[in-house]
């Protein structure tokens, strides 16, 4: 195996209780040691801001509920049918495979006024303010669609700004896992119309990635602000 190779993303397919090689927890366990759907879906009211991982530029924060799900639901339909989705190749180790899942991209400023873009952009950036000139679109068709765990690219983002990410369509799961320390993963079900929020400072500190699964899994669309430097 090549050491800058991407290792190939796991299933999350275990049973809660149940350990992913390198420690993985699988069941959607958080540094508090409730479970989410503990705090998530036993609620009778909006829930609050999570707090995954800490760090002095925000860490990562998840918000369930974002985005009300008939606005959410909208503009998954619309960026489903019309975004400009590319299907991509990579080398990977000895050969060229294919890039699990589509792809699109934008920069601000110039979003096609049929995709919802620029108002989700609007409210991504009420709630947490940067100056964003780039959207990065994933579709994930089905449970064999993926993301290794990695860490987004440091040279092409601007120091100190956030990472700001929409999850519409079919939930799926996210695996965080610091790099050093202690190695197993924080889980959480990213939640249509939710809003995941990444610090610059947590892509040297943790990895992350949606892995494979098994089971049943409808389409899922991720729209991902950044501010790319210049």
């Amino acid at each position: 195996m090549h050491a800058n190779a991407p290792a190939p993303a796991p299933t999350s397919d275990l049973l809660p209780g149940d350990l992913l090689p390198n420690g993985l927890i699988p069941n959607g366990l958080i540094p508090n040691g409730l479970l989410q759907n503990d705090l998530f879906q036993n609620d009778l009211f909006p829930s609050p801001m999570l707090q995954l991982v800490e760090d002095d530029q925000g860490g990562i924060r998840y918000w369930p509920g974002f985005i009300e799900a008939p606005l959410a639901q909208a503009w998954f339909a619309t960026l489903h049918a019309h975004a400009a989705w590319t299907h991509l190749r990579r080398p990977m180790y000895d050969r060229v495979v294919d890039v699990p899942r589509l792809l699109a991209s934008y920069r601000a400023g110039a979003f096609p006024p049929q995709l919802p873009l620029q108002e989700m952009l609007d409210r991504v950036g009420r709630q947490v303010p940067a100056p964003y000139n780039s959207a990065g679109l994933n579709l994930y068709r089905d449970g064999n669609d993926s993301v290794a765990m990695h860490n987004d690219k440091l040279p092409t983002l601007a120091d100190g700004q956030p990472i700001a990410l929409v999850s519409l369509g079919d939930t799926r799961r996210m695996l965080i896992r610091a790099k050093e320390g202690d190695r197993r993963a924080v889980a959480v079900d990213l939640e249509p119309g939710s809003l995941l929020c990444m610090s610059h400072a947590c892509q040297s500190t943790h990895e992350h990635g949606i892995p494979k699964t098994r089971r049943a899994q409808g389409p899922r669309i991720s729209v991902v602000f950044r501010v790319r430097a210049p």
